[in-house]
């Protein structure tokens, strides 16, 4: 066994390596070390960017590999887990939070990060997102919204604008648009913001502050399907003569009602942070449940407390 070898430590019926690093003697982990399969989106979709993003985010808050937590529910966005050498699930259509919910409750030590379009989010997936807002589960939501289902081959979703042909509208969407950001306004959601993949920086800031949030934090990124909605948002980007409007700087982002106004403003609308409050998430209120149980049992040993339980019953 050469000197370069790792050493092997003899246990009871198994053998391990040698405990790992503690964090601070780790060095902090590369796109090369995070990067999974080749993405499969079409050449130029903004999910590139979302994701490319995503990798610096664990760069610059350097997140271990057993920390990276990634989820999705179904569509071209909800392919993160795959690009991504760390954890995750690739989870059922539009139920990607309550299986992140799962994971955030048990685990609070992980910050879960889940990835999703405007179908999986709003049509199918609707009412957890609203659900979600409610109980302020700590989590990330990162909503690509495309105005389209592309996966799937260019059907209307539930962000589609008016007049917009699609194989299921070939005479152009009669249906109002659902508008996502009044939507996570009135549902309670505790961190809302909005940004486009064409503006990486823009992108990675408001990732940045939605990790920090303590509570559920929504992103609504647009992000163009180039084959199935080419120039969607082409009026949000200043490169294509567009105009890429930041929040007012005298916007009170704690001010539910001005967060509804700016939400209503005409698109492309405007990019920044629409409201954050901080109130009890769902994580602190359901430990606080479990530490007040606990203390009337203090001192018994598990089989004591099971038979606690049964006597209950009887």
């Amino acid at each position: 066994m050469s000197e370069d070898s790792p050493k092997i430590i003899k246990r009871p019926g198994n053998l391990f390596t040698v405990p790992p690093l503690p964090d601070s003697e780790r060095k902090p982990l590369k796109k090369k070390d995070i990067a999974a399969d080749h993405p499969t989106w079409c050449p130029g979709c903004g999910d590139f960017s979302v994701l490319a993003l995503y990798f610096k985010l664990i760069e610059k808050r350097e997140i271990w590999h057993e920390k990276v937590t990634t989820i999705a529910g179904i569509g071209c966005s909800s392919r993160f887990p795959y690009f991504v050498q760390a954890h995750g699930a690739h989870y059922i259509h539009g139920r990607a939070l309550p299986f992140a919910t799962g994971i955030s409750m048990s685990r609070p030590d992980l910050h879960v990060f889940v990835f999703g379009g405007d179908g999986d989010a709003f049509s199918i997936g609707g009412n957890h997102v609203n659900h979600t807002a409610r109980k302020n589960v700590k989590m990330t939501y990162v909503i690509m919204d495309n105005f389209v289902y592309g996966l799937t081959k260019k059907q209307t979703s539930p962000t589609s604008p008016i007049g917009f042909k699609s194989k299921t509208d070939t005479m152009g969407a009669k249906d109002r648009p659902i508008n996502p950001m009044k939507q996570l306004v009135a549902a309670g959601t505790s961190f809302i913001a909005r940004t486009t993949s064409t503006n990486p920086k823009h992108v990675l800031d408001m990732m940045d502050k939605a990790m920090d949030h303590d509570g559920f934090s929504v992103i609504e990124c647009l992000s163009e399907c180039v084959e199935f909605y080419p120039g969607a948002f082409d009026a949000s980007n200043p490169r294509k003569g567009g105009e890429f409007k930041e929040v007012p700087a005298d916007h009170n982002v704690t001010d539910e009602a001005a967060a509804y106004r700016l939400a209503d403003e005409p698109f492309p609308g405007y990019f920044g942070i629409y409201y954050q409050e901080n109130r009890p998430t769902k994580n602190a209120n359901e430990a606080a449940i479990i530490a007040k149980a606990r203390e009337r049992v203090e001192g018994m040993e598990d089989w004591e407390i099971l038979q606690q339980t049964f006597n209950r019953m009887k």
